[in-house]
Order: C-alpha cells, then structure tokens, then sequence
C-alpha cells in the first residue's frame, strides 16, 4: 500500500508502507534488475535511534556501507539479496551507481523546481528519490558522470558553481524506504513504474537541472 504526500509543485511522493526491508531489496533485484547491498542499521539506545556503526555522530545513521569492499557485496540476484537481508533484516537498502544508473544529486528545492520544468517540457523522468537530508537524486544512464561537467560547461555554468553531483561508478544511492536515524525515511519523488523502466539520458535532464540549481543558489 502507498500513501501519496503532496509537495512543492504539485509533485506527488509516494510514501511505501506495509513493507519490509527485505522484501523490497528482493523486488528491486528482480523487478529492476538493479544491484542492492545491505548497509547500516538503526539500534535503539537509551529510547534513541542510533547507527550501527557505533558513530554517534554518524551523517548518514543506518544509511551507509558498513565495510570498505561494499561495491564487491552488491548483488543483481534477488535470491542472493533475500540471503544478504535474512541476516539483518533492519540493514539498509543501498544502490551502487555506475552500474545500472547512474544518478544526479541536487538539493530538494531545486529538484521540485526541475520537476515542474521538466513537466512543462514533457520530458519523460526515470525514478527520482527524496531524501531526509533535503537532496533529489535523478536516475539517469550510465555514464552521466564522464559527461555531465562538459555538458553543464556547454551551458555556460561550471559544474563547481552548481550544487549538482553526478554519481556514478564507486557511489551508491539509499532507496526507499530506508531511514536515516529520527530524521525520516528516503521516499519516491517518481516511483519506479513500468513507464519508466527505460531510463533518460543525462544530457536529457541537465538543462532544467541546472537551471534549477542557479536559480536555487
């Protein structure tokens, strides 16, 4: 079962609930075909939610790797992502990029700015996730991150000048519905449908993408 939260823009997030951890890990590897990996969890200390890592003050609680060789665990086979989350079922949902998709970080306030832009101009959105610490991830194809930083020269910014972040090989996404610690869960700003299976290339995005992130500055 969903729950729909309207946002700014009239943008519609997707709220997932009613299901666990792993049987979601499990549906991304055979639904998706992406690769997943397990990383921190959340424990309960004193009544405070507190990563596994034993950090207390961990950036990312319970949404992080939790070993250096984190890119050689991630998995595409769902049996084997199934046996990864039986053995910690609270570990969080991580996603390699660079593989699969590559993804385009900006902050939230741009990325409702791009939606409706992008809306305007009927481009058609791969998956887009929300996160608690106020950033937008694009998925987009792989190879965004060779081309993005000349893709945003050619429209006469420099990708030092935008707060936007392309992640590709050696990067990793948290997806829906992994927590970072009290301050909520990552969400769907464009769920993963059929529709979208077929992702966009960056080149397709960056133009309303930067616009946004000027303007958002």
């Amino acid at each position: 079962m969903e729950e729909t939260i309207a946002g700014p823009e009239a943008a519609q997030i997707p709220q997932q609930r009613g299901e666990s951890l792993l049987e979601t890990a499990v549906r991304y590897a055979e639904e998706r075909h992406w690769d997943v990996f397990p990383g921190a969890w959340l424990e309960a200390v004193d009544g405070v939610q507190r990563c596994s890592c034993g950090d207390a003050s961990c950036p990312a609680p319970g949404a992080h790797p939790t070993r250096p060789d984190w890119a050689t665990q991630a998995t595409g086979s769902a049996t084997v992502a199934r046996r990864m989350w039986q053995k910690q079922p609270t570990a969080s949902i991580l996603l390699p990029t660079g593989r699969t998709f590559d993804a385009l970080s900006v902050p939230e306030s741009a990325g409702f700015l791009a939606l409706a832009r992008m809306e305007r101009m009927e481009l058609t959105l791969g998956p887009v996730t929300l996160t608690p610490d106020r950033r937008m991830q694009f998925f987009v194809l792989p190879g965004a991150s060779v081309k993005v930083p000349e893709l945003v020269r050619k429209l006469g910014w420099s990708l030092a000048s935008l707060d936007l972040a392309p992640l590709g090989e050696g990067s990793y996404v948290a997806a829906p519905p992994t927590r970072f610690g009290s301050r909520g869960a990552v969400q769907w700003a464009c769920r993963p449908t059929p529709a979208n299976r077929w992702l966009p290339d960056a080149e397709e995005l960056i133009s309303p993408l930067a616009y946004a992130c000027g303007r958002d500055k």
